[in-house]
């Protein structure tokens, strides 16, 4: 007995001691140091006229630049319209910058700066925009290409995503070339006109600055934002993706003899064999990670959080696997920490009745930063195992974008900006989607994505969704945030 009394204090002790260590650490939690923002000098508000911003943004969204899954679908004319309105309704800006248009309807323009010495910045938003789904005409409050203004918000396709920063971006230098303002540092705005079908402007207006040897010091495009209800605080805070995920389509397929239906195979045909191989490979997940920008964002937020947040992120070697459970518990958690697998396409048989000589799957991945292309399809093979499918990727995939600088000039810019215009703090985070800018890696080091626009964790789902709509807060918002960086950068 005496020896169990013993074992069991032991056992105490170390409990003891161990809720020791991990109150202390989280008491005295403190993430890695970030940069220092508060020494950065921002420029002051600017000038504007917030109900003609209004109205310009209603205008542009009456342009339909949609931009379909069938590229001959697209109304070409509607580009072109938006084009010569933007040169109409911005003279001061044209006047200041000079225009280049290529892969036949992307723009690049240039503000040339004083001091040719100075690296230059990258501003991007683009044109098009994605299709309403045919069926739900009737369930948006305002018509979806009519630019209303009613409810304190311009409502339309693109009133966010992305005329919203087009339009406020253009608001932002016809204000300042208007004023006067005169960069030292050039500004350069690329505006991708396909963007929603795979970003062949932006990557066309990459190659152009490669050749000229443009190297800028940053780009900003879209990404994240403000989110008032950040689950981690409760609160608001910027986020500003340092990072994208690539993107890859994996086809597998498996092929059969075929025949009539009334008659089928000992081994159930290809659609069979099919289906074993898509669920052996969606079942095969990738592990999930906190050492990527995911997981930066947890470990700058955590301080901000509740008592078992910091204490879960200031006891990692304890908590990890806790913590990555939790974060897994949503989808879009999830999808910050892991390489994500998502069947989404079916081909076999053109009739009920008949088997198919070759059934197909295709699977979409996003690729998380540390992830590869490569690595995707040795693990879709080795899922598989011996069942007799064949792979091939759909198109070349995206690779994952490399990381930006937390603690960067450029990034103390625009994250000082961030926060300040946010009212909230500022952290790094993962963009789960894909922009324009993944095609700016090789012209600048640094590439963030921040939208500077505020949204609760709910209305962000109205991007690329129905009755989408930018409040006249938010224009107002963003127009003085492209302002103020830019007389902040190149003033």
């Amino acid at each position: 007995m005496k020896l169990i009394g013993k074992v069991a204090l032991a056992l105490v002790g170390l409990i003891l001691l161990l809720a020791a260590i991990v109150v202390v650490r989280t008491l005295t939690y403190k993430p890695a140091a970030g940069a220092d923002l508060s020494q950065v000098k921002l420029a002051p508000a600017v000038a504007i006229d917030s109900a003609k911003a209004a109205e310009h943004l209603s205008q542009s969204i009456r342009f339909q630049t949609i931009s379909h899954q069938d590229k001959a679908d697209n109304q070409l004319a509607e580009w072109e319209k938006l084009h010569a309105w933007l040169q109409t309704t911005y003279p001061a800006a044209h006047a200041a910058m000079t225009r280049e248009v290529v892969a036949g309807h992307t723009l690049v323009y240039t503000w040339a700066g004083s001091d040719p010495s100075l690296a230059p910045v990258v501003l991007m938003a683009h044109q098009d925009v994605v299709p309403v789904t045919p069926g739900t005409e009737d369930d948006w409050k305002y018509a979806p290409f009519e630019g209303t203004i009613a409810e304190g918000a311009v409502w339309g396709r693109g009133a966010i995503d992305d005329k919203g920063s087009l339009i406020t971006l253009f608001e932002g230098v016809e204000a300042l070339a208007t004023q006067g303002f005169k960069p030292k540092r050039t500004v350069i705005l690329v505006s991708g006109h396909d963007e929603e079908a795979g970003g062949t402007g932006a990557q066309a207006a990459a190659e152009l600055f490669k050749s000229r040897g443009i190297k800028a010091q940053f780009v900003l495009d879209e990404g994240m934002a403000i989110i008032s209800d950040n689950p981690l605080t409760g609160g608001p805070v910027a986020l500003i993706g340092i990072a994208e995920k690539g993107y890859a389509t994996l086809m597998v397929t498996a092929e059969a003899v075929g025949g009539h239906s009334s008659a089928p195979p000992a081994d159930s045909g290809g659609v069979l064999t099919l289906a074993r191989a898509v669920t052996k490979i969606a079942e095969d997940q990738a592990p999930m990670k906190l050492d990527g920008p995911g997981g930066q964002m947890m470990e700058t937020l955590a301080p901000q959080g509740s008592f078992m947040i910091r204490m879960a992120m200031a006891n990692r070697w304890l908590f990890e696997p806790l913590i990555i459970k939790q974060a897994a518990a949503s989808p879009a958690g999830a999808a910050l920490l892991h390489t994500t697998i998502a069947p989404t396409m079916l081909k076999g048989s053109p009739k009920e009745n008949v088997l198919p000589q070759d059934a197909t799957a295709w699977i979409n991945y996003r690729i998380a930063p540390g992830d590869s292309s490569a690595a995707v399809m040795d693990r879709a093979k080795a899922a598989v195992g011996d069942l007799p499918v064949a792979f091939a990727w759909s198109r070349a995939p995206n690779e994952p974008s490399p990381v930006s600088s937390t603690t960067s000039e450029a990034w103390k810019m625009v994250a000082a900006l961030a926060g300040d215009t946010a009212k909230a703090p500022v952290a790094p985070s993962l963009v789960t989607a894909g922009t324009d800018s993944r095609y700016m890696t090789g012209v600048a080091v640094d590439v963030y994505r921040f939208q500077p626009m505020v949204f609760s964790m709910e209305t962000i789902k109205m991007i690329h969704g129905t009755n989408e709509h930018m409040s006249l807060q938010n224009l107002e918002r963003a127009v003085q945030f492209y302002a103020r960086l830019i007389a902040t950068s190149a003033g």
